[in-house]
């Protein structure tokens, strides 16, 4: 929408938000409700995109001032005299409470703009956004220090006044910090103090004036056991629950449409990162081989929330805290598979050469993927068109591409620079840092960089995708060298890639041989399936299908949801599921354990919301021999036994499965089932 109609769009919501254009001096309530909405709207500044060029030149400086402030009349021209000036004003501005219902929002729209502008963004007003700041850190200290007073029956806020020290005043975030993973703690106002606490912890870690206070020892130790606290007690409480003008009751329409926020699930886990990350940046320098027992917590901790978690805030903050520790990079379970082939080189299509005369074996659909300016431009063997022709092939063998460095190109920095490609991260002293900057940078590997030069994540940056998914379509076909063929079914197939005319997936097996124990013994076993350039895999297109995009992104597409779900008729959600449970069946044979789980929660997760389905399922899991599913099965159709068998709807199951339904009856009756 931003791209389609970036410029009107933005025209009407600052419009919108700009309280000038109501001539009447009190705002009436329709005229609030417009200026609520407007504001709203202007959350698309989250997002980045050209649409924030739009917003500054439509003026958003100064309508954001006159939401703020309500008499804010200096021109251009003027100048405040001192800091203590511009203080006075902008304290006696906000002490007026002029519009609180909008100051949320515009805090929101502020830091949003913050954070997407570019350094290089020349502000045509600077007095204008210098009393936006302003504005933004008085707000923030005050409500600092407002904080301290919302939970007055606490016994830790009892003895301490507002006039506490400085050194007072961190010893008394970390006391209620260490309050909180006692686990005596409950409820939103809690909660939100918490937040408040956190905040303000993270804060004063970065402002020099309380940094000598802080004994980096002991806010660690606090701060490692509110983290794994909230990483192993996790609560469903995102940004809206502490932030009520978030809420939009449109969104609870919205089944079909899954919302992931960057800030994740529990909001408390980010910030309590946010918060290590100022005091490892401010306190801490060491590498990951010389960890004292805290530190060495701490980084397990880390690689744990980088593996386990979806959500890109947190993710983000854990990485960059690693990055302290000489570990660079994005933990993950696709990373460590395919990271396997980098050393064992099986499969290996294209040839490294240095300035050194070493070679280095890789995988074309990996760097096409993921680091693609390490590949020869087009069809071109070399990077350099030089003296490689013909020689070159002859020597590299089966290699499809070739590509020679200059010498200006460090060995050892494109070595470990192939283990972030492959890996999704590194690790190296600083030495080796500063010399694979230069390659990172020329690399296009934007997230790597940030990471090498230890730069604070900016909000809302999203993680890189560290899948292979791209290898499936036009990028990596041509290095596609093994077909997968699903069942036969009759279907009308054409393929823009070859003729064959039944369907099929032009995969590789460099990326079948890493995730697959089953496919890594085919491929390797010398036998005459190993030479073949396609494998029959004995399930539909449908199941076939999601088992590729397992392989390729570590993730299993799920069925229909919500609305989409329950309108479907019994027929179409069993024609649905039939796939999850063909897959169940083939991954204990292929012995694919992660994805043999995922189907088996999917079709309970299903089964669980449509039980008239029970006795479908059932007869396909029996045919299957996929038994623990026919017990969950028979489970659902345990306490409707009687009526199922009155009613005849047990004829079409053989005797074995009836007497499985009966049994699991009786343990239902007997309160066991």
């Amino acid at each position: 929408m931003t791209s389609l109609c970036c410029d009107p769009l933005v025209r009407a919501i600052v419009c919108g938000m700009n309280r000038c254009s109501f001539h009447s001096g009190k705002i009436l309530n329709d005229q609030m409700s417009l200026l609520v909405e407007a504001c709203r709207l202007a959350s698309i500044t989250r997002w980045a995109g050209q649409h924030h060029i739009v917003f500054w030149k439509q003026g958003i400086d100064k309508v954001l001032l006159d939401l703020l402030l309500e008499d804010f009349q200096i021109k251009p021209s003027q100048h405040l005299s001192s800091l203590e000036e511009q203080i006075s004003l902008v304290q006696e501005g906000l002490g007026a409470n002029f519009l609180l219902t909008l100051r949320p929002y515009v805090w929101d729209i502020l830091g949003w703009l913050a954070t997407h502008c570019h350094d290089d963004f020349n502000h045509e007003n600077e007095l204008h956004i210098n009393m936006l700041i302003m504005c933004a850190c008085v707000a923030f200290v005050d409500a600092i220090r407002k904080g301290r007073q919302i939970c007055e029956n606490d016994v830790i806020h009892a003895s301490r006044s507002e006039s506490a020290s400085k050194a007072e005043y961190l010893k008394h975030l970390l006391h209620f910090l260490n309050y909180t993973t006692s686990g005596f703690n409950i409820g939103l106002p809690y909660i939100f103090q918490t937040i408040i606490n956190l905040v303000g912890l993270t804060c004063y870690l970065g402002l020099p004036q309380y940094q000598r206070y802080v004994s980096g020892s002991e806010v660690m130790k606090t701060l490692l056991a509110f983290v794994r606290w909230c990483w192993s007690n996790p609560l469903p409480i995102k940004r809206q629950s502490v932030a009520p003008h978030l809420y939009n009751k449109f969104s609870e329409r919205t089944c079909c449409w899954i919302n992931r926020e960057w800030e994740g699930e529990d909001v408390r886990l980010l910030y309590g990162l946010w918060a290590v990350a100022e005091l490892v940046h401010h306190f801490y320098s060491v590498s990951s081989d010389k960890l004292n027992n805290m530190e060495a917590q701490l980084f397990s901790l880390l690689q744990e929330i980088c593996i386990r978690t979806t959500a890109d805030g947190p993710r983000w903050f854990a990485a960059y805290i690693l990055s302290h520790f000489g570990f660079y990079g994005f933990l993950s379970k696709i990373g460590k598979r395919i990271g396997k082939a980098l050393y064992m080189e099986e499969f290996a299509d294209v040839q490294l050469i240095l300035a050194t005369g070493k070679a280095l074996s890789v995988h074309g659909v990996v760097l096409a993927i993921r680091c693609p300016p390490l590949l020869p431009p087009g069809n071109e063997k070399t990077s350099n068109n030089s003296s490689m022709g013909d020689d070159t092939e002859k020597l590299s063998g089966n290699f499809r591409k070739t590509v020679r460095f200059s010498t200006h190109v460090d060995g050892q920095a494109l070595q470990t620079l192939l283990d972030f490609v492959y890996f999704g991260y590194l690790e190296g002293e600083e030495e080796l840092v500063k010399r694979l900057k230069p390659l990172a940078k020329s690399c296009n590997l934007q997230p790597l960089s940030l990471l090498l030069y230890r730069k604070r994540p900016n909000w809302g940056t999203s993680i890189p995708n560290c899948d292979l998914a791209l290898g499936l379509g036009p990028v990596g076909h041509q290095f596609s060298d093994i077909i997968l063929e699903a069942k036969s079914s009759g279907l009308s197939w054409t393929c823009s890639v070859c003729s064959l005319s039944v369907p099929h997936k032009h995969v590789h097996k460099v990326i079948l041989w890493s995730s697959c124990d089953y496919l890594r013994a085919l491929l390797k076993s010398g036998m005459q399936e190993s030479y073949s350039q396609t494998v029959k895999v004995p399930v539909s297109w449908e199941g076939m299908i999601k088992l590729v995009e397992w392989i390729y992104t570590d993730q299993l597409p799920n069925p229909p949801s919500g609305c989409l779900w329950d309108n479907m008729d019994n027929e179409q959600k069993l024609h649905e599921l039939h796939p999850y449970i063909e897959l169940c069946w083939l991954a204990d044979i292929w012995l694919l354990e992660d994805i043999q789980d995922a189907c088996f929660k999917v079709v309970v997760s299903c089964l669980d919301s449509a039980r008239d389905l029970s006795i479908k399922v059932l007869q396909l899991a029996a045919k299957f021999s996929l038994w623990k599913l026919a017990d969950f099965a028979a489970a659902c159709m345990a306490p409707l036994y009687c009526n199922l068998r009155d009613s005849g709807d047990l004829e079409d199951l053989d005797e074995f499965l009836v007497d499985m339904v009966r049994a699991a009856s009786v343990r239902h009756s007997q309160g066991g089932g």
